[in-house]
């Protein structure tokens, strides 16, 4: 079997991990398999400054890179849209990719595939905090906020930073089948397919600030105390509103009607008890306004698609009460 050549692209400013991580699941595929070469390709010679300050030689210039590739990566970083605005970067991506077997980013090197063209008319995924830019960027793209990647034929992506470690990783059981994958996650300590997607880790309650008092103080309540009646009647009535005018003026300045807004900041509330302290299940619905355990557990799966058991596991500093 021919070796795989898989080229990262890299540019000042780019995120280290996005490179490392992946890189790292790769080289224990080829240690593995002795089937895999590994570069990087930068715009020009010498040392390629990360946004954290440790560089990296690339192996090729784009001027020099003219073999074949089986996997051409993108990776992100907050110099990306300056790579992006590199006409001659984003041109020797787009004919990269045409003669590669399939084309991936790590985080927002989506935004370097949404520039060379390769995302129009696809499923995308990219870090939870830059979906909405991606998407206003690239309307022709379907910006998907949750998944941790998402493969659309050819096309790979994936959410933020260490996604790109699940990206490779599936990538490594597509090329060389399950054993191969599970023994690299057993070697690096990671999941084989982790749980969940990536609203876990996103700012639920990122919405719009009110611009009127009455609403500010509402919002309040709600983070202060989600173990209150939230109800319409009950916001309404300390707003100084009448249900139906409150509803309305709600959701235009927060984006969101009250409903789903309590629900949230009820979720953020909760995660904060998992993630600190350890009292039971019980005790956290109680606290957050949920009531019981099987309400507790229907919004966790609904909103961040892992039980709250799971997500205490994953997240606790604590031993969890039994």
């Amino acid at each position: 079997m021919s070796n795989r050549r898989i080229v990262f692209a890299v540019f000042p400013g780019f995120q280290i991990l996005d490179l490392t991580g992946p890189h790292e699941v790769f080289t224990q595929a080829g240690r593995l398999t002795g089937g895999v070469v590994l570069e990087t390709v930068a715009a020009a010679p010498g040392p390629v400054v990360s946004s954290g300050g440790l560089a990296v030689s690339p192996t090729l210039t784009t001027g020099e890179d003219t073999g074949p590739v089986d996997t051409l990566i993108a990776v992100g970083g907050r110099g990306i849209d300056r790579a992006c605005e590199d006409r001659a970067f984003v041109d020797w991506f787009a004919r990269s990719a045409r003669h590669a077997r399939r084309t991936a980013s790590v985080c927002s090197g989506a935004f370097l595939l949404g520039a060379a063209g390769l995302l129009d008319g696809r499923r995308a995924a990219t870090h939870w905090d830059h979906c909405a830019r991606l998407a206003e960027r690239y309307p022709r793209v379907t910006v998907d906020p949750d998944s941790i990647f998402v493969r659309d034929g050819d096309v790979w992506t994936s959410a933020g930073v260490t996604a790109g470690m699940d990206l490779a990783l599936a990538m490594t059981e597509d090329d060389h089948g399950p054993e191969v994958s599970r023994a690299i996650a057993r070697r690096l300590v990671m999941f084989v397919q982790r749980p969940g997607g990536q609203a876990q880790f996103s700012a639920q309650l990122a919405a719009q600030r009110p611009e009127r008092a009455p609403l500010r103080d509402v919002l309040a309540e709600i983070a202060d105390h989600p173990e209150h009646d939230l109800g319409v009647p009950a916001l309404a009535a300390r707003a100084a509103m009448s249900e139906r005018n409150f509803t309305r003026v709600f959701r235009a300045e927060t984006g969101r009607t009250p409903a789903a807004y309590v629900e949230i900041a009820r979720i953020e509330a909760a995660r904060r008890l998992l993630e600190t302290t350890t009292a039971t299940l019980e005790s956290v619905a109680r606290a957050c306004g949920f009531g019981t355990v099987e309400t507790l557990h229907r919004s966790f799966k609904r909103t961040l698609l892992v039980t709250p058991g799971e997500y205490r596991k994953r997240f606790s500093a604590r031993v969890p009460a039994v």
